[in-house]
């Protein structure tokens, strides 16, 4: 007997690609707009919301039984359908073991934990593979990760921690452990200069990396990024998404561009 709610509205990508990733897709009748993972979804789910909005009589027309939304971002949406008396989850996870204890809950939350345990158990033994070939790099890199350009904001920790994972160091760690992008914003590029990353990975959440525009900026042309030209971009559905995709996809992305910079001759 199938236990938990049957009519789900998913208001960010994350809980979508889970519940796909479970064999659970039936239960979700509403999504996203920003949701590209898994394509299909598309095709198949209305869209009734953005991040920061939401169609609230379009989803009350869904007839939700739990609607599953992230972050204080989404705190406005979400009080207005308990106003009206959906049942709300708002999850606010930031880091690696976060996104994992995320699917956990959310399997749970839905009547099929199991599923979701071994699931998660998958996504971390996928980590430990690329932390275990990252173990062998002969060199690690210094990366600065920037979620945006104008201002420059630095990574979020899921985010750091990946890069790690992966095999180079954040030039950032205190940043990252800052939960609001609006205490990632660095106030000039003079500590990014000065901690002389040897990779710049760019994921402009949603606007295309512009590596030629990096390379322009007064001062960042001694940056032993802009020198041997490893500035690159990593797609933001890719690894600012607080779900499967980054643990996947999006550590791997890394991962192979730090893989191609430790395998050059210094």
């Amino acid at each position: 007997m199938s236990h938990g709610p049957r009519r789900i509205v998913c208001l960010t990508e994350e809980p979508t690609e889970v519940l796909y990733a479970l064999g659970e897709q039936d239960r979700i009748v509403g999504i996203s707009g920003f949701t590209v993972r898994p394509a299909r979804a598309r095709k198949e789910k209305p869209k009734v919301s953005a991040f920061t909005s939401a169609r609230i009589d379009e989803i009350l027309k869904l007839e939700p039984a739990f609607v599953v939304g992230f972050s204080d971002i989404q705190a406005d949406i979400a009080a207005e359908l308990v106003r009206r008396g959906v049942e709300v989850w708002i999850s606010n996870h930031r880091s690696v073991d976060g996104i994992l204890d995320y699917v956990r809950r959310l399997g749970a939350l839905v009547g099929v934990a199991d599923k979701a345990d071994a699931y998660a158990d998958e996504l971390r033994r996928g980590l430990d593979a690329v932390a275990a070939e990252a173990a062998t790099l002969p060199r690690r890199p210094k990366v600065y990760f920037e979620e945006w350009d104008e201002p420059r904001i630095s990574g979020i920790q899921w985010v750091a921690e990946l890069v790690r994972v992966a095999g180079g160091d954040d030039i950032f760690p205190e940043l990252a452990a800052q939960s609001l992008a609006k205490h990632r914003i660095l106030a000039n590029d003079d500590e990014i200069i000065a901690r002389s990353p040897d990779i710049v990975f760019g994921s402009w959440c949603g606007k295309k990396f512009q590596p030629t525009k990096v390379a322009s900026r007064p001062g960042w042309e001694n940056v032993p990024a802009v020198r041997t030209g490893d500035l690159h971009e990593i797609k933001s559905p890719l690894i600012l998404q607080p779900g499967p995709a980054a643990l996947t996809d999006g550590v791997r992305a890394i991962a192979a561009v730090i893989r191609e910079w430790a395998s050059k001759s210094v």
